[in-house]
């Protein structure tokens, strides 16, 4: 089976599954315990000590389950995944969860080797990359070797996660977006994998969109508020 008729294959849980495990490894989070509904993840952080991420089985996600869950929380910053619409999701969790108002993305694209020539910085930048826990690294810095763009990707098997891309302000619209895609996707592809996956937002969706990726579902993202959130 090709890389095309792999992804064209992959299921939409399957992707969130594929997302879940590329995620854990990006961000050095412990490995997800599957629950009926989904996974619940230990991260680790003060602002960010777990989350919850739901599953999109063939039916959908389950109000139900997003509900129960949701009900269950109790601690202060843990998040919700969920893959739907928040204008869908807003109504099943109480006043007490801060629902991100931006729709977000959970997207794939089918990797593959990319020409030299387009993994080359624009003059005036400097490109570097690197693995570090199998976790591939790319930065672009300006000619003073300030930071202008970053992102990371983690290789796990046949697919791997796109993470944390990211472009400063003063060095937006100069192609380094691009430029630090292809170079993830590049390394990616060199390593076996066939199949990027990653949570893109509103305003990353046209960057990846020209970069060959689709959207395999609509993202929500939630908090539990601290006690001294209104």
């Amino acid at each position: 089976m090709g890389t095309l008729e792999v992804m064209e294959a992959m299921g939409a849980n399957e992707a969130v599954r594929a997302w879940v495990d590329g995620w854990v490894v990006s961000r050095g989070a412990a490995p997800p315990a599957v629950e009926p509904w989904g996974y619940t993840i230990d991260v680790g952080l003060a602002k960010h000590p777990s989350r919850h991420v739901f599953g999109l089985p063939q039916g959908g996600v389950q109000e139900a389950d997003v509900r129960k869950v949701a009900a269950s929380v109790s601690g202060a910053d843990i998040w919700l995944k969920v893959f739907a619409e928040p204008s869908r999701v807003m109504p099943w969790l109480g006043p007490e969860w801060w629902v991100d108002p931006e729709e977000g993305y959970l997207m794939t694209v089918a990797l593959s080797p990319v020409a030299p020539d387009r993994l080359v910085a624009p003059e005036g930048y400097r490109l570097r990359t690197w693995t570090r826990g199998g976790v591939v690294r790319t930065m672009v810095t300006a000619a003073d070797g300030s930071w202008a763009a970053r992102g990371q990707m983690a290789p796990t098997g046949r697919t791997a996660v796109a993470d944390q891309i990211e472009t400063s302000p003063e060095h937006r619209r100069r192609g380094l977006g691009s430029l630090v895609m292809r170079t993830l996707q590049a390394a990616a592809a060199e390593q076996g994998c066939e199949v990027g996956v990653l949570a893109g937002t509103v305003e990353g969706r046209a960057l990846y969109e020209a970069l060959g990726w689709r959207v395999v579902a609509p993202l929500t993202s939630a908090r539990r508020k601290g006690p001294d959130e209104s």
